[in-house]
């Protein structure tokens, strides 16, 4: 007994496609570039200490909705309401209302840690593994690398 096999489906193209060329995708980045620029322009005219703690979050039917960190600025960005709703309108937003929803922000994106110095005696193992290692290039680099260690010559000086 054979099994169909479902026919391959037609293809248009060779090769791979980029995937903003993709319908659903293309429409759902073009939205995101949408609410971005509106995020930027409707949160730029808001005082700056507002504008830390609030995030724009959607533009859907008439409605433009706001996230704020805790239900005071939440209060105070109903406050600013008007000049909101002034600024989408100026921008061709055709926004009737504002909504705004207590919700704690995301976390500001990670600081990549600083490197810590190598310690003198990780530079004398570093060393001693250079000794032993035969190819001259790898040897080399770990020389390099010991050279950056931190001695005790380097370190700075606290003063009382």
């Amino acid at each position: 007994m054979q099994r169909d096999v479902p026919a391959a489906p037609n293809r248009t193209g060779h090769g791979l496609q980029s995937l903003a060329d993709i319908g659903p995708v293309a429409a759902l980045a073009k939205k995101a570039a949408k609410l971005e620029a509106l995020d930027r322009t409707l949160r730029q005219m808001l005082p700056p200490l507002l504008r830390e703690q609030v995030r724009f979050a959607n533009f859907r039917d008439d409605r433009l909705v706001f996230l704020a960190s805790s239900p005071a600025w939440a209060s105070r960005l109903r406050l600013q309401q008007a000049q909101i709703l002034a600024a989408a309108r100026a921008i061709g937003a055709n926004a009737g209302s504002v909504t705004v929803k207590v919700a704690p922000l995301p976390p500001p994106d990670p600081q990549p840690e600083q490197s810590k110095p190598l310690s003198a005696t990780a530079a004398l193992h570093l060393k001693a593994a250079a000794n032993s290692i035969q190819d001259p290039e790898l040897r080399a680099l770990f020389l390099e690398l010991a050279s950056v260690a931190e001695t005790a010559d380097s370190k700075p000086q606290r003063t009382p």
